[in-house]
């Protein structure tokens, strides 16, 4: 287990997950005996990503919640540089790993899920809480086999009716009203989600699913979908239902309850006031401390951060299997490199091409230059060439860069782009092992959280579990 840190009256131990902002640890707590998971988010972190809202939302949102279903806070401790925030530990791991040896349910285990699932958000909404990321990695199972919400770190605080309008959560599980960027009803958001994780569990394969996000987009917008051949006609019925792309015509909570096939063997629970007093005080001061000292010696900001659905935005055909090869657009003169650096590495990648070609390169802000040829043209010269490149952040350590063809030679700005491409698939320094990441919705989300880090002989699965967004 390596050495163990005590946090209060928390011994820490071993780590249970990993993401790009925050680790999840086991730790016992000596004062009662019982094991908790603490995340331990670094501050200078989230500082510089910008994240602090997110933190602070997971933490008041968490605090407002206490049900059989849904994760636990039980307490929040702030240090210099770290945020610790004890939880819960929920044993046995996320509905997604059942799934994946599992393939898929018996009618009466999904059943027992989803009517688990459906008890918790509608306890959310009766909060006015919109989790907004409902997906089976996000849902955990306990050691006695009942599911448990987590990770709130997307979730909106809002009155009943009040609509949103952030584009957020996991393309395969968004809504179309979410995925087309029109405010929307947390409620019927989240009650889609809930539709399409019933489909996976009684399929064993999502409803929607294309590497191409425009395809996928089109297919959640239309609700095109196959129920398989095993699939009752009460399953039917219901899916349908839920999976209905007029969110005015989409089947509420409570009517969810009523339906027939769901009320098979259904015992409901009732959620409790929750009576865990956390002070956010300590936990607020430490973050405006970090933002002011920031502020004061000048940290840099994220230049430009983009999720899946801004992806989606940004071309006609993009397809996310070629997110991190060459993508081409003819008539704009733009071509897309994906990244497997840093910001600040990408741009000295492309700082290294231009050289490769001749070219010289002027910064044109902290996330876009302009490149030209060395040598000066005279007025009479039609031989010029001219380009921008802007680089666009993923992930911490993946971006995007979209190259501009202004004027010049197509084989110059073909041999630049060939150039730019190797360099940057190259494996970064100091890495034993290239990972490409899956990209979800997120306001900063991390994007590997579903990596695997598993030892030989140790029965904790080293994911991120289902407790970080972060």
């Amino acid at each position: 287990m390596g050495l163990s840190t005590k946090i209060g009256k928390y011994q820490l131990s071993e780590s249970i997950g990993q993401g790009t902002f925050a680790k999840v640890k086991l730790a016992l707590d000596t004062s009662t005996g019982q094991y908790v998971a603490v995340k331990i988010i670094d501050k200078k972190m989230v500082m510089q990503y910008k994240l602090m809202d997110q933190v602070k939302r997971e933490i008041s949102t968490m605090r407002l919640l206490n049900h059989p279903n849904i994760v636990r806070i039980y307490e929040v401790i702030a240090t210099k540089t770290k945020i610790y925030i004890v939880m819960e530990y929920i044993s046995g791991g996320q509905l997604s790993n059942k799934l994946s040896y599992l393939k898929r349910m018996t009618e009466q285990e999904a059943r027992k899920y989803f009517q688990q699932l459906i008890d918790a958000v509608e306890y959310c909404h009766s909060r006015g809480v919109y989790h907004r990321d409902l997906k089976p990695e996000n849902l955990l199972i306990d050691g006695k086999g009942n599911l448990k919400v987590s990770d709130f770190g997307l979730s909106a605080l809002r009155k009943p009716g009040d609509l949103l309008s952030t584009i957020c959560g996991s393309p395969c599980y968004a809504s179309p009203e979410v995925i087309t960027n029109k405010n929307y009803d947390g409620a019927a958001a989240d009650v889609w989600s809930c539709g399409v994780i019933l489909f996976e569990l009684l399929a064993g394969y999502l409803p929607f699913d294309d590497i191409n996000l425009m395809n996928l987009s089109r297919m959640i917008s239309r609700a095109e979908y196959k129920c398989p051949e095993w699939f009752t006609g009460s399953q039917k019925k219901l899916i349908s239902r839920i999976l209905e792309p007029l969110e005015r015509r989409r089947i509420t909570i409570a009517e969810i309850v009523e339906d027939e096939w769901f009320q098979i063997n259904y015992e409901p629970f009732i959620g409790i006031n929750c009576n865990v007093d956390i002070t956010l005080e300590a936990t607020n001061t430490a973050i405006n401390e970090m933002e002011r000292k920031s502020t004061e010696v000048g940290v840099s900001k994220s230049s430009s951060f983009i999720n899946a659905f801004l992806l989606i935005a940004m071309s006609n055909d993009l397809d996310l299997s070629g997110l991190f090869e060459e993508q081409q657009d003819d008539n704009k003169k733009k071509t897309r490199l994906g990244s497997r650096h840093p910001i600040h590495e990408t741009i000295e990648k492309i700082k290294d091409a231009a050289k490769d070609a001749s070219l010289s390169v002027e910064r044109m802000n902290n996330s876009k230059v302009l490149i030209y040829q060395k040598h000066k043209m005279t007025r009479f010269s039609r031989i010029c060439f001219n380009l921008s490149a802007e680089v666009i952040q993923v992930t911490p350590m993946h971006c995007v860069v979209e190259i501009s063809k202004f004027v010049g030679d197509p084989r110059m700005y073909k041999e630049f782009c060939k150039s730019l491409s190797g360099l940057l698939i190259d494996k970064p320094s100091g890495s034993d092992e290239l990972q490409v990441p899956k990209i979800v919705s997120s306001d900063g989300k991390d994007v590997q959280e579903n990596g695997r880090l598993e030892d030989e002989g140790n029965s904790i699965s080293k994911t991120l579990c289902g407790y970080s967004s972060l």
